[in-house]
C-alpha cells in the first residue's frame, strides 16, 4: 500500500470518531462548500469518505463523467435508462435470478459465464436452458430494461410480463 493510500486508510478510520462539527468543516475543505444545514452525521461521514476514497484513487476520467452525463440526460428525458446491455461487469460478477421458485446464479467469467457448473458462451444460452422458452438472456437477466413507454408504442398497450419472478439483481465482485 503506498504511503497516500496508507495516509487515506487513516483518516477513513478517524472520521467515524469526530463531532458533527468536526465533520462539517472537513466537508467544507474536501468540497469547497458548506454541507446542508440538515444534513444527518451519518451524511456527513459518508460524504466525507467518499471524497476522501475519490481523492486517494484519483477522480472520475472524462468518460465515465460523459458516460454518466448521458445517462443522466436520458433519465431526465425519458424517466428510465433504456438499455444496460452493453454495460460489461467484471469478472466475479454474479447475476442472480429466481425463476418458478429455484435460485439461479451465474458467475461472469473472462470466457463466458458459469451456471450449474458448466461453461456458455451466452446468457440466451442459459436464460433458454432455465425457461424452456426463447428468452433473452440479458432481458431475462434483468440487463436489458425496455422503457414502459416503449413497450406500449410497439404494442398499442402495456406490455404484459413473462411467468417467473422479478428481474434479477447482480452481485458485485468481491473486487471492486
Amino acid at each position: 500500500m503506498s504511503k497516500h493510500k496508507a495516509g487515506a486508510s487513516d483518516d477513513l478510520e478517524a472520521i467515524a470518531n469526530l463531532e458533527v462539527g468536526q465533520l462539517r468543516l472537513r466537508w467544507a475543505e474536501l468540497f469547497g462548500s458548506e454541507p446542508a444545514p440538515r444534513i444527518s452525521r451519518d451524511v456527513l461521514i459518508r460524504g466525507v469518505a467518499f471524497r476522501i476514497q475519490e481523492d486517494t484513487n484519483e477522480r472520475l476520467c472524462q468518460a465515465r463523467r460523459r458516460q454518466l452525463k448521458r445517462l443522466a440526460e436520458e433519465l431526465r428525458a425519458g424517466g428510465s435508462i433504456a438499455s444496460l446491455e452493453n454495460k460489461s461487469f467484471k469478472t466475479g460478477t454474479k447475476l442472480i435470478r429466481e425463476w418458478k421458485g429455484r435460485v439461479h446464479e451465474v458467475l461472469i467469467t473472462d470466457a463466458g459465464y458459469v451456471w450449474g457448473g458448466k461453461h456458455y458462451r451466452s446468457l440466451t444460452q442459459i436464460a433458454r436452458l432455465i425457461t424452456g422458452t426463447g428468452w433473452s438472456g440479458p432481458r431475462f437477466f434483468g440487463l436489458e430494461i425496455e422503457s414502459r413507454s416503449a413497450a406500449i408504442e410497439s404494442t398499442g398497450r402495456a406490455s404484459r410480463r413473462r411467468s417467473g419472478s422479478p428481474p434479477t439483481r447482480a452481485a458485485g465482485s468481491d473486487n471492486g
